[in-house]
């Protein structure tokens, strides 16, 4: 029976097989001919929109073109890196639909004479470990820490009971820094005191909002006794999900405290008229992810300059309260 490490073993031996194009053109001067691209794993959601967008910005500010490509699964990341071997592009930045695709990623680029770099989530190699490919990623568990002691420290102003207090870890271990992140959350809450046995961990099948909800909606089911919630998981999209479970089982927010991760998807329930659920998330930087990567890229291509091998980001809560301050002086408002 062919399994998914099969298959990704065996396009990563095809890529391989298939020969070597040939290389990049010499002799550039600044950013002309310099082509890059730059592939996320879904395009609609905000964050990719806005790591494209500072990516744009690098690509305005150097002059090279800057080639965007949604890749929602294995067949169009390695169709994608073709389209770009064909336009011209000497290396391209990646967050793949799945981190086990790394192999493959690296032996089509290989095949293409073109460099490459993952960004947010990191490609695992064949024996389960994170593989040698230059990669900008979230520092996952302190964020998730952040999270933890983010949530307690608002439970105990708000005075409530642990007793009567249920945690909603929403969860997908399948990706690590999912993993990081609900962990590190979970390390929180139970150093500063909050009872592991009351946190109540629900894998979700999606990474989006109904995944989040429908999962959600099984915890709340089971554990009909609990009078507040605590809620987190892997972004702000698993925070809304839960949130959006607990309004409908009639909990406001004064009985719900969700903290998420990202900041951008968020920003429907801190604008709206009446408080949610939904309480603070913690902001990290797609304008790091976006244009740092582009602008390491670019000078490893042009000037050989090679980039970090590894280059961890951080993030900062924001709440309804403060977030149009941080977010604009960060360019990320409208």
């Amino acid at each position: 029976m062919t399994t998914r490490a099969g298959v990704i073993l065996g396009l990563a031996v095809a890529a391989l097989a298939a020969g070597c194009s040939s290389g990049p053109p010499a002799g550039q001067a600044g950013g002309q001919g310099i082509r890059i691209g730059f592939l996320v794993k879904m395009p609609e959601e905000p964050w990719f929109q806005n790591e494209w967008r500072f990516a744009q910005q690098a690509a305005d500010r150097y002059g090279f073109q800057l080639i965007k490509l949604g890749t929602p699964d294995a067949e169009k990341v390695l169709a994608a890196i073709d389209n770009l071997a064909a336009q011209g592009a000497q290396g391209f930045i990646i967050c793949t639909p799945d981190v086990q695709l790394g192999p493959a990623i690296v032996a089509k680029a290989a095949q293409h004479r073109m460099k490459v770099f993952s960004v947010d989530d990191q490609f695992v190699g064949s024996d389960g470990r994170f593989m040698d490919v230059h990669h900008m990623g979230i520092s996952a568990r302190a964020i998730g820490r952040m999270v933890g002691q983010a949530l307690w420290d608002e439970m105990e102003k708000r005075g409530w009971k642990a007793g009567e207090t249920g945690a909603i870890a929403v969860t997908f271990d399948e990706l690590d820094t999912a993993r990081e992140r609900t962990d590190g959350a979970i390390e929180a809450l139970t150093a500063a005191g909050f009872p592991k046995e009351r946190i109540f961990q629900i894998p979700q099948k999606t990474t989006d909002v109904p995944g989040a909800f429908d999962a959600a909606n099984i915890c709340l089911t089971q554990h009909g006794d609990v009078k507040h919630w605590l809620a987190f998981g892997l972004n702000d999209e698993a925070v809304l999900g839960a949130v959006r479970a607990t309004e409908g089982r009639g909990f406001g927010a004064d009985d719900v405290i969700g903290v998420g991760i990202g900041g951008d998807t968020g920003l429907v329930d801190f604008r709206k008229e009446k408080p949610t659920g939904f309480f603070a998330s913690v902001l990290i930087s797609p304008q790091r992810h976006g244009f740092e990567t582009a602008e390491f890229m670019y000078k490893w291509i042009k000037d050989g300059v090679e980039p970090p091998k590894l280059t961890l980001t951080s993030g900062t809560l924001i709440t309804r309260q403060t977030y149009e301050k941080i977010m604009g002086e960060q360019g990320r408002l409208d």
